[in-house]
């Protein structure tokens, strides 16, 4: 004889009923752990008579009765006895179901994987991260930093969920446009172009040129080639920073990023340029419609925050 205790799963559930809707087996569950139709109506606000259609529904879909309403408690019939293993299954299933789901919406134990460049990941994502885990504590990033070839090839292998990359990088992968950064020229403090205010690509064109490697793709060198020019290029460095604390060594010039200066201009010559040198950085995903819930909602997050206004740099 198979006993089915369902008081504890009846208790459980009951403690989130406002937030909650009884499916056919929960109801019938619910009726069989209070013994009456009526109380598990006044329980969770139906009418009886809803209470009774359910319970006869599924009846109706197995073909058989399932409760004993003739005595003043109702019980299972040995058919019922049969089936209620399987009833209770799908009524706890159910539970699971509707936690899991709650747990999806507060992102609790959520991995967010983004690839990032040294400006973003340093400056951009830092306090929208804070912020949103201060809203959503159970989630955590994971950031993968590389430059716009490397992200783009990470979002198609499905090895991070969001990336970000110069809008130009992202071709066919679906993307939102966040900000427009300029560039400025970087010098050497004692540099005798210092002494001028502003400055042309022709003026650095012969002078050891520090490149910020982008990857295949250069903001840097299509706006030189776009005039004509080609830079001196002394060194190819992937980091901004690196290429700050060379400049002011003296090892040459370069051009970087507004955002990357911000904070360390002090410490070398910047200086704007003539010819508008910018990048649009926008934030890339595969397919919305397989994005992981936590990414979705970090990829709004982004969208609505006013960091974004905020990185927006003017031309000029």
């Amino acid at each position: 004889m198979i006993i089915i205790d369902i008081s504890f799963i009846s208790i459980l559930y009951r403690q989130n009923r406002s937030e909650n809707m009884l499916s056919k087996y929960g109801i019938l569950c619910e009726v069989i752990a209070e013994g009456s139709f009526t109380k598990v109506a006044e329980h969770f606000g139906y009418a009886q008579s809803s209470i009774s259609a359910s319970v006869k529904s599924v009846e109706e879909e197995l073909s058989t009765s399932l409760i004993d309403r003739r005595r003043h408690n109702i019980t299972w019939t040995e058919d019922g006895k049969a089936y209620a293993p399987y009833i209770t299954a799908i009524y706890a299933a159910e539970q699971a179901l509707t936690r899991k789901s709650k747990e999806m919406q507060g992102l609790s134990g959520q991995v967010i994987r983004i690839g990032t460049f040294t400006s973003v990941s340093r400056d951009f994502l830092p306090p929208l991260m804070q912020t949103f885990r201060n809203a959503y504590p159970g989630v955590s990033f994971e950031l993968h930093q590389g430059d716009y070839d490397e992200i783009h090839d990470w979002l198609e292998s499905g090895q991070i969920d969001l990336g970000f990359m110069a809008e130009v990088m992202a071709g066919k992968l679906p993307h939102d446009y966040l900000y427009e950064d300029r560039m400025l020229a970087v010098l050497p403090p004692q540099h005798p172009l210092a002494a001028r205010e502003v400055l042309s690509l022709r003026d650095l064109e012969q002078e050891p040129f520090i490149l910020l490697d982008e990857g295949r793709y250069s903001t840097i060198l299509t706006a030189f080639h776009d005039e004509g020019l080609s830079p001196q290029i002394a060194y190819r460095v992937y980091d901004d920073y690196s290429i700050l604390s060379m400049v002011r060594s003296q090892l040459g010039v370069a051009l970087l990023f507004h955002n990357v200066i911000r904070g360390f201009d002090k410490a070398v010559a910047v200086r704007p340029l003539k010819e508008p040198v910018l990048r649009r950085t926008c934030l890339a995903y595969r397919d919305e419609s397989t994005l992981p819930y936590a990414a979705a909602r970090f990829r709004r997050f982004i969208r609505t925050s006013p960091s974004v206004s905020q990185h927006e740099i003017p031309r000029g």
